[in-house]
């Protein structure tokens, strides 16, 4: 399996260490004034093992659109992940790593023909619908397709609903898209659904595996051979969530309506592994007063700005609905007063927070934002020229020496480093517990 290009290079460290005992090494080297992700690659194996500990029937393929890092792609292709694509590049991405084509699902149900037709020439046969203009588009294009009809069951709250612009309507339209894709000598081969992206509410999971259950029951009368259940995304993926009520939820609608049927079951989880495994560390480069009006009651405001932004890391505020939270790397003392934070663009939008208070901070401060993995990277631009962050993975030593039995590097990719001491931290929020680790750098692009 192909992982890791020639030019990057993995650090491996030994001793106790947090992400941010990391970013301060990185930072105390001197010379940094880039923003730069850590990523633990430990978080995302340990997330892995727990879906499969809680959810053993349910496949993971993993949605690449959430965070494309070669080096996560990777990680999860090595523990036996599948892989959700949106299009060709995700295709392409995917099977140039060497995951084999069946272990992909072209889960775009509005697709440009140009990518069936690569999706048909690489063997990726397993793609969605929810039209019938889609219908016609796959029999030109590959008529030989594995189908999966994508019907629409909306949480009652998501970060990100998708039913407004995917699924048909499991009981009006569904039927008769089985019936029509018999008429054209297409196979569909099973029922997706996707609850919308970071969902909160777990009962629905349920319905929509009832409507599944129904449209299987469909499907063989219209003459189809129904093997598949995709159950979508929506699992959260932030520090300090689970998924195990979701699990026990999934668990007993599969009992209640695939006990015993040789059925496929498979999710499309994106930042139940991304969100954690990723610490993103910027710095403050300038600062400005704003002094309170005369007849104001409200006290001086201080703006500070960051050397990455909305149209960096954080147009996940914009396109995720994400809330942020700076943590200073080195603890500040004084009084809290009214602060922002602003991107480095020359866009007045470019905001990162608004409004919050906390301690005066120097010029040159480092602050620390947990859980930026999710939705972040692949959408991050160079606008303005200020580069897109870079990422430097750490991973548990033992886990290493797993991984590194998988991935093709050899010794010369890995240099051992000495511990990493614990950098003492600003009292905003707890510490993880520190692990073990080897350490990552890879340039995005």
């Amino acid at each position: 399996m192909k992982v890791i290009e020639d030019e990057q290079r993995v650090r491996v460290m030994e001793g106790p260490w947090t992400p941010e005992a990391v970013i301060k090494e990185i930072v105390e080297e001197g010379g940094h004034d880039e923003p730069f992700y850590v990523m633990d690659l430990g978080e995302v194996v340990a997330r892995y093992h727990h879906w499969k500990e809680l959810m053993p029937r349910v496949e993971p393929f993993y949605a690449v659109k959430c965070n494309d890092d070669k080096l996560l792609v990777s990680t999860l292709a090595a523990l036996g992940a599948g892989f959700d694509c949106a299009s060709k590049a995700e295709i392409e991405m995917v099977t140039g790593l060497g995951v084999r084509p069946e272990r992909i699902i072209f889960a775009n149900p509005a697709k440009l023909a140009s990518h069936i037709r690569y999706s048909s020439s690489v063997g990726v046969d397993l793609m969605t619908f929810d039209s019938e203009t889609e219908l016609v588009k796959i029999k030109q294009h590959m008529p030989h397709a594995q189908l999966v009809v994508r019907i629409r069951c909306d949480a009652a709250a998501a970060r990100c609903p998708l039913g407004i612009k995917f699924g048909c309507d499991p009981v009006t339209e569904a039927p008769r898209l089985l019936k029509l894709a018999a008429v054209f000598g297409l196979r569909v081969v099973g029922v997706s659904f996707h609850v919308g992206s970071g969902a909160e509410e777990n009962g629905v999971y349920a319905r929509a595996i009832q409507y599944c259950r129904a449209l299987f029951t469909l499907g063989a009368a219209a003459g189809h051979t129904m093997h598949l259940l995709d159950l979508g995304g929506g699992f959260p993926g932030h520090t300090g969530s689970s998924i195990r009520e979701t699990a026990q939820v999934i668990n007993a609608a599969l009992d209640a309506n695939f006990s015993g049927c040789e059925v496929r079951v498979i999710a499309e989880p994106g930042r139940y592994f991304a969100c954690a495994a990723y610490t993103l560390a910027t710095m403050i480069y300038a600062k400005r007063e704003v002094p309170a009006k005369e007849d104001d009651v409200e006290e001086t405001h201080t703006m500070y700005f960051m050397n990455d932004g909305v149209y960096g890391s954080f147009n996940c505020l914009l396109y995720d609905h994400q809330e942020v939270t700076p943590v200073p790397l080195n603890t500040v003392e004084g009084t809290p007063h009214s602060s922002s934070f602003w991107g480095p663009t020359c866009d007045g939008l470019d905001c990162v927070v608004p409004r919050m208070r906390i301690p005066a901070l120097p010029l040159g401060a480092w602050l620390v934002f947990r859980d930026m993995g999710a939705y972040t990277i692949p959408v991050a631009s160079s606008f303005n020229g200020f580069p897109v962050p870079k990422v430097r993975a750490v991973v548990d030593r033992r886990l290493w020496s797993v991984l590194k039995e998988l991935w093709p590097l050899t010794e010369n990719h890995f240099v051992v480093a000495p511990p990493a001491p614990v950098a003492p931290l600003a009292p905003v929020a707890p510490p993880p517990e520190p692990h073990r680790a080897v350490f990552v750098e890879c340039a995005l692009k």
